[in-house]
């Protein structure tokens, strides 16, 4: 049994076959969609290339099922399911709280189904882990009728990630999972934390949207309401620029002064550029203040996971945030790197740090073969 996983992204899509018995990928690809897919010339075009791509070392035709990544499912989805044309309308109609996110998944669903008629599709959505938060943790102390009229809650994204790296916490630690106190922090272009207790997400940092919650790339995460207020009340700035800024220009990249990934930002910060220092500076303080808040929903910590982009490949950034989160029992860790899966704390130390890779193609692969009852 073969799974196509496609996973869109709001400037790429990454796509991997894997097999059955280990989820490994046979081959997987990763093709530009622009700096912003959503504002590109459309996804067909790269959906091809990257299947074409594969097709070169796996053959689409021995390809079972495909799956493919969805950010925001809302109140709808909790699990996965078929992409039928109406699962795929209403993915659309989630567009508006995942802007970067959702249109760019539904056209590749699309594209995608032209080209593999006949395979099964199957969505899974990054909020379905999260649909086990507690109303304390999801509901927002706002006006009633925004909760029960608009339908305003804390979503959560990262799921995925997130039950990915709790099911690889178990098998690092050799502890079931549904023994575990963990703290999820997916660090990268997007970046979130979450607690996680007895393998269920209890805790999250993003919201309704993936505005919310800590410093990321290109976003600021959450900032005083008030600000926003200010700027349109002035006249500052239009709804649309806002909406521009919060999601294009703010993060990193506004305080760096230009688009740059973490590796670069920390050569500019070896050569002394002050701004790349002080974009990484805010980054670790913002992630080790989000890692802090969701941890007092947990009874205790038995390990904090790094994942995503930066989380499993920046050491500088893994030491310089635990070093600030002595106060939860944590000791320094040192900026060794670690290119694999391992726990980067001494054996039985607790709370434990761990390094995991993202493996949202696996877990989806996975979802898919329960799914089809394959």
């Amino acid at each position: 049994m073969r799974v196509l996983v496609l996973n869109a992204g709001s400037s790429s899509l990454k796509a991997s076959i894997l097999e059955r018995e280990k989820l490994e990928a046979l081959a997987q690809v990763e093709v530009s969609l622009g700096t912003d897919a959503t504002r590109g010339r459309g996804v067909a075009g790269p959906v091809r290339n990257a299947l074409r791509q594969l097709g070169e070392t796996v053959p689409l035709t021995s390809v079972d099922a495909v799956g493919h990544r969805v950010v925001h499912g809302g109140a709808r989805f909790h699990q996965a399911v078929r992409a039928t044309p109406a699962v795929v309308r209403a993915i659309e109609q989630l567009s508006e709280f995942a802007p970067l996110h959702n249109p760019v998944a539904v056209a590749v669903m699309r594209a995608s189904q032209s080209v593999l008629k006949d395979q099964p599709h199957v969505a899974s959505f990054d909020t379905a882990f999260h649909a086990t938060l507690p109303e304390a943790a999801y509901i927002y102390p706002v006006p009633a009728r925004w909760s029960k009229t608009w339908k305003i809650r804390r979503f959560g994204f990262h799921g995925l990630s997130a039950e990915w790296s709790t099911g690889r916490a178990a098998q690092l630690l050799q502890v079931p999972a549904e023994e575990l106190s963990l703290i999820v922090a997916h660090l990268g272009s997007g970046a979130s934390v979450t607690a996680v207790l007895e393998a269920r997400s209890v805790d999250t940092s993003m919201g309704l949207t993936p505005l919310e919650g800590l410093m990321m790339g290109t976003r600021a995460g959450s900032v005083d309401p008030g600000i926003l207020l200010y700027a349109l009340q002035k006249k500052h700035v239009t709804a649309a620029q806002l909406e521009k800024q919060l999601w294009h220009e703010s993060g990193l990249v506004a305080v760096a002064g230009r688009k740059a990934g973490m590796r670069e930002l920390e050569a500019a910060r070896r050569k002394g550029n002050q701004s790349a220092s002080l974009a990484i500076e805010i980054f670790v303080h913002h992630a080790a203040a989000g890692i802090a808040a969701v941890a007092t929903s947990l009874p205790r910590i038995d390990a904090l996971i790094f994942t995503g982009g930066i989380g499993a490949n920046s050491a500088s950034v893994r030491s310089a945030i635990v070093q600030r989160l002595g106060p939860l029992g944590f000791t320094g860790l040192g900026e060794g790197e670690a290119d694999q899966d391992r726990v980067l704390t001494e054996p039985g130390w607790r709370p434990a740090v761990l390094r995991v890779e993202a493996r949202e193609d696996a877990l989806i692969a996975g979802q898919v073969l329960a799914l089809l009852g394959k």
